[in-house]
């Protein structure tokens, strides 16, 4: 590995993919046993006015201080066990780091693989071969645990390693397969987004608010497992013993991964049910995967926390996280976890939950648009209404594809923005995803800013984004590209922004935002992790510097907006899930949305806009004839059309209606 240097430039450490091999067909990982698939419900009728009674929140539970407590003795029991010295995380749903508990020995800090499709890469770039601080690399494991699972489904870092790769399955045999569903989402949640709350340390009543921030990103390093109470998700243990925070290649193995092991024996009385766990739910016709390890692969448990504190190790601070300290996680669904049910003045629907700053004040409330100086007729804030609130009842109406029990209804984050990237406002669903928060407002900023006239422009101003700008008028043979001409949805965006084009298509050139296939891998991408790479390095380095100053609370370089922010201030996305709005021919804003199936998201977001547009009469989805499917690459011997949107067959729970995007 190499040594990470933090500079300016070229900065450090961050996202996390890795390790996907198998979960043997097994569901035997600690949970409640379900020897068949949980039957498929009757859904609840969808409330005519729209106005809620669809969902049922989550029940409201929490890791007590004991509970942290067994679940770190349980992991290092493990550990010592294995004769691997680990750093052992737990966090709450809502990303608050509950405690860090590093074991005499273990390593002071990991390497990001270097792996690339030909093997190692001699010249890293990118956040390959970074050295980071492996509490990070435990901390962000965990918050991916935490922040991918919910009451319909339990995810781990294998199953993001799973969905993040650029071929779905990933294995030497997938070869000429599309990329991952959640492609690229490695780089959400990072430390510079202006959406994640941060630790503050010695209390105060928005100390715990979520969510909040990881230092890496998403990671998909086994090693970081959802905790559950009585069936509800309530957090998750990250574990780094190994030092090698990477990804794996080939699913078709079951892999022996201490890391795994360490990290199944914590959430031994936290587990989730075997209904949910993410073997249960396929994408695509493939499975995707919970663990390789199981508990006949587990040490006797040991589960006397005083045992060990103190002898095997202890509990550490780490800056910006934790003081070093053990707390009980916050309740998802109060006031004090940042994230409560909305009351009717804020939103209409009774099952929308908002984000809150901890004293009862919603955050982002709907609002009127704030770009009146580039935007004739900007979105009102009657319109803004209209839209989240008709996307949120084509969710509702939606079938999921990543819940069980099979036919539940999709749960997601709604964000719409204007187009100086300003939130306008922000629902979710009770039990949705909690990475979705983040991502559907990244969704709707890359769908807002290259739909933009200023988007070249503000690219052009980065050195080291600028050559993107004449890469990607080449590729599409247009002088004019990225100057508002054309409007992009996250799938358009993310078409060019795999490393092959078409996805999945060997031997075809790489999107023009994208490395070639020969040097990239989910810590080498692009354009998506050069936005943003200096303000990981400097997060990273005040992680480990005392005197270090930490990451602006905005991401990029870019320019400010006129409204003094930054258009990206939480960096872009690369998978579908968004549309830009239009009214006639003009932009005005855009709406992200996350947490289900990515073309649910898609039909979610570009219903929710269609509908709201018949509801008040002045605002709609791109005009036809400049949607980015009209856009067609020559490649020499093909001619390929750029994607929109792709909305799922059979969407509805309460009809059978089909093709339900076409035409509009």
């Amino acid at each position: 590995m190499r040594k990470f240097r933090f500079t300016a430039a070229i900065s450090a450490a961050a996202l996390v993919l890795t390790s996907c091999g198998g979960g043997g067909g097994s569901n035997d990982f600690g949970g409640t046993p379900s020897p068949s698939p949980a039957p498929s419900p009757t859904p609840s009728p969808t409330p005519v006015d729209g106005n809620g009674g669809a969902f049922t929140p989550p029940a409201q539970e929490a890791l007590s201080v004991t509970d942290v407590q067994t679940v770190i003795a349980q992991a290092v029991g493990e550990a010592t066990a294995r004769n691997l010295p680990s750093i052992i995380a737990v966090t709450d749903r809502v990303g608050n780091v509950l405690a860090v508990f590093q074991m005499n020995g273990a390593p002071a800090m990991a390497g990001l693989s270097t792996s690339t499709i030909n093997g190692p890469n001699p010249n890293p770039q990118g956040l390959q071969g970074a050295m980071v601080p492996a509490t990070t690399a435990a901390i962000a494991k965990a918050v991916t645990g935490a922040y991918l699972s919910s009451g319909g489904n339990a995810f781990s870092t294998r199953t993001a390693s799973q969905i993040v790769q650029e071929h779905f399955p990933p294995s030497p045999t997938a070869v000429g397969l599309e990329s991952g569903p959640l492609f690229g989402v490695q780089f959400s949640q990072l430390p510079c987004s202006d959406l994640s709350s941060r630790f503050m340390a010695g209390g105060g009543a928005t100390n715990l608010i979520g969510p909040k921030r990881s230092p890496l990103g998403l990671a998909a390093d086994p090693g970081g497992l959802p905790l559950y109470k009585n069936g509800v998700v309530v957090g998750a243990i990250g574990v780094m013993g190994d030092g090698d925070y990477g990804f794996d290649r080939n699913i078709l193995d079951v892999d022996q991964d201490d890391e795994e092991a360490i990290a199944l024996a914590g959430i031994q009385g936290f587990a989730p049910s075997a209904s949910i766990t993410a073997n249960r739910i396929s994408v695509d016709g493939t499975s995707l995967r919970f663990s390789d390890m199981t508990v006949s692969d587990l040490s006797p448990l040991q589960s006397n926390f005083a045992a060990i504190n103190g002898t095997a190790g202890a509990l550490v601070p780490v800056r910006g996280y934790t003081d070093g300290t053990i707390i009980s996680g916050t309740t998802y669904g109060t006031e004090q976890s940042g994230i409560r049910a909305s009351t009717a003045a804020e939103f209409k629907n009774r099952d929308a939950f908002v984000l809150s700053d901890g004293t009862g004040t919603n955050r982002y409330p709907v609002r009127a648009a704030t770009d009146g100086g580039a935007v004739a007729a900007p979105l009102t804030e009657a319109e803004v209404r209209a839209v989240l609130e008709e996307a949120f009842i084509v969710m509702t109406r939606a079938r999921a594809q990543i819940r069980q029990p099979l036919d539940s209804r999709a749960q997601v984050s709604i964000t719409v923005v204007d187009t100086n990237g300003e939130i306008l406002g922000l629902v979710r669903s009770p039990d949705a995803p909690i990475f979705g928060t983040d991502v559907s407002l990244q969704k709707a900023r890359t769908a807002t800013f290259f739909s933009n006239d200023i988007a070249a422009a503000e690219m052009l101003t980065d050195p080291s984004i600028a050559p993107y700008v004449q890469a990607v008028r080449t590729f599409l043979g247009d002088p004019n590209a990225l100057t508002g001409t054309v409007a992009f949805a996250d799938r358009s965006g993310g078409n060019l922004a795999r490393p092959y084009f078409p996805d999945g298509e060997v031997g075809r050139p790489h999107g023009p935002i994208s490395k070639p296939i020969q040097e990239f891998s989910p810590f080498n991408v692009g354009l998506q992790l050069d936005l943003v790479v200096g303000n990981i390095g400097a997060h990273l380095t005040f992680v480990s510097d005392p005197a270090a100053t930490d990451s602006p609370q905005q991401c990029t370089t870019l320019p400010d907006s006129p409204s003094g922010t930054k258009r990206l201030a939480n960096g872009i996305q690369i998978f579908p899930g968004s549309v830009p709005i239009y009214r006639g021919d003009q932009l005005i804003g855009g709406i992200g949305v996350s947490g289900d199936g990515i073309d649910q998201d898609d039909m979610i977001s570009f219903l929710g806009v269609h509908n709201a547009g018949l509801r008040v009469g002045s605002i709609g989805n791109a005009p036809q004839a400049i949607r980015a499917d009209n856009v067609v690459v020559d490649l020499g011997d093909a001619q390929v059309r750029l994607r929109y949107v792709n909305c799922p067959f059979a969407p509805f729970l309460d009809t059978d209606e089909q093709n339900v995007c076409e035409g509009l």
